[in-house]
């Protein structure tokens, strides 16, 4: 069995080193596949030399084309499973586990690790967690499924899955949209309670404006997203 942890990465020089290294010392068993997405700084490099692959990207493509290169990826080389990982430090290799079993045991195709479904220790703004519930009511809404924390980024894929996210998957915030895309093509996607961290440093990308922005152009895609046809069949 195959597993591929991808971990996209723009600008993570002070936290890339401490993900590849704790996803190798407490998951020895997977590959691990750093999208370095147009940095200008040393993150291609400390991937590399904590023992990542890499792949830079030319250009910067956002969250959605470094995830859906690391998907390539993964197909190509015949992975068995593919592991989505945030390059911020926020995800534990300690919790890869749970995600990765049910898949093994094909008691799904898609597993998210989630912070809400049962009280763990990660504490959140307001705002946050107002837009995270929000977003969750809309897919609710196309899906009839509930969701606690459909931003999660911290995710695991079957072949199946990967087939489908690898041909279609949104370019900015892409996460709440795919669990519709995976879902209106007949795959089970189940989430896993997961303790989860605040980023080791930095700041995240999305400012209050760009939070306005991301919640509606979420909500109109996941709209739109339940209105088309299947783009997979077996």
């Amino acid at each position: 069995m195959r597993i591929l942890a991808i971990v996209p990465a723009l600008n993570e020089a002070n936290n890339i080193g401490s993900v590849v290294r704790n996803l190798l010392t407490t998951s020895a068993w997977l590959d691990v596949l750093v999208i370095d997405d147009g940095s200008t700084d040393q993150t291609a490099e400390i991937a590399r030399a904590h023992g990542a692959k890499v792949i830079s990207l030319p250009v910067n493509l956002g969250i959605g084309g470094a995830v859906q290169t690391g998907f390539l990826y993964a197909l190509k080389n015949n992975y068995d499973v593919a592991l989505q990982v945030d390059g911020d430090g926020q995800h534990r290799g300690e919790e890869i586990k749970k995600l990765v079993d049910p898949v093994i045991l094909k008691e799904a195709d898609v597993t998210i690790g989630s912070r809400f479904v049962e009280k763990t220790s990660y504490r959140s703004a307001w705002p946050r967690r107002l837009g995270i519930y929000l977003l969750s009511k809309t897919i609710q809404s196309v899906v009839r499924k509930n969701f606690t924390d459909p931003t999660s980024g911290f995710r695991a894929y079957n072949k199946k899955a990967l087939r489908i996210v690898a041909a279609h998957y949104s370019t900015d915030y892409p996460e709440p949209d795919a669990i519709v895309t995976l879902l209106k093509n007949g795959l089970r996607v189940i989430e896993i309670s997961v303790e989860m961290d605040p980023r080791l440093s930095g700041s995240s990308s999305i400012t209050p404006f760009k939070s306005g922005y991301y919640m509606f152009k979420v909500s109109l895609a996941i709209i739109l997203n339940s209105m088309m046809s299947r783009i997979w069949n077996e």
